[in-house]
């Protein structure tokens, strides 16, 4: 990779689960637009060092490394090696990794339970607070983003692990906004919709299709859409907002279950 000379003053961001889907892009859009960005992945190497690469070709500097975000030890090494290398707080904090298992209620394996709590919400306990303290040491006006899930609202059936992690992500939100306010850190979700990424076309090719009907606004999201809420709650346009969740979902999960009749009438 080449050799790139920054500054202190190139505002610094921390993409977690940064290898693949919607942190890869929310990485790359970051550097895009200014941010230098350091990620961590668990298994995807490759993907990490693509993702690097990515950054550095946009004429920003990148940084990966292998981090457990449930394992504390893990967490605390990520973080400190991240201060070294930029020498350095970071000025903004997306919670982005997570995992799910998709099972229903009587047959989730405790093991499967533990995994998904551990990663999505565990994971974002351990990187906020780790990454606050290291903000406010540096004086750092910070901003955490966590990624939450449209199921934060509305419980998803066969995920139960996942849809317990994400409403749990809700409160930690709220809770740790009123906590690190006096420290001049905000911190906020954004809570998807249906987002078409490579995952959802394998998983489902009829995706977009299905999931438009969904929401009012006829189409899915896509990785730009929830890039652009993060940006903005990133960035000082948000700087009296704090505690809250935006919705990046196209109404989905605000419009109720009328029949279909209902939904179509003009009255």
């Amino acid at each position: 990779m080449k050799n790139i000379q920054h500054t202190t003053k190139n505002k610094l961001a921390i993409v977690t689960g940064g290898s693949s889907g919607i942190g890869r892009e929310l990485a790359i859009c970051l550097a895009n637009n200014g941010w230098n960005v350091a990620i961590n992945y668990a298994g995807n190497a490759a993907g990490a060092a693509e993702v690097v690469d990515e950054i550095e070709k946009l004429g920003q500097k990148g940084f990966s490394r292998r981090c457990d975000v449930g394992q504390s030890e893990d967490v605390t090494t990520f973080i400190n090696a991240v201060e070294e290398e930029f020498n350095q707080a970071p000025d903004l904090l997306v919670n982005n990794a997570g995992c799910q298992t998709w099972a229903p209620f009587l047959e989730l394996k405790e093991d499967n339970w533990d995994k998904v709590i551990r990663t999505n919400l565990k994971g974002c306990f351990l990187l906020s607070q780790t990454v606050a303290k290291l903000m406010i040491k540096h004086k750092v006006k910070g901003a955490i983003v966590n990624i939450g899930s449209g199921c934060n609202k509305v419980p998803f059936p066969n995920l139960v692990d996942y849809t317990a992690s994400k409403g749990g992500i809700e409160m930690l939100t709220r809770s740790s906004a009123i906590e690190l306010g006096k420290y001049n850190i905000r911190v906020n979700c954004v809570a998807p919709g249906a987002i078409e990424i490579e995952r959802t076309k394998i998983e489902d090719p009829n995706y977009a299709k299905t999931w438009s009907a969904a929401a009012p606004i006829n189409r899915v999201g896509y990785p730009v859409d929830i890039y652009n809420a993060v940006e903005f709650l990133g960035s000082d346009k948000s700087s009296f907002i704090t505690g809250q969740t935006l919705w990046v979902d196209g109404g989905a999960f605000t419009m109720p279950n009328w029949p279909q009749e209902y939904r179509d009438s003009e009255d």
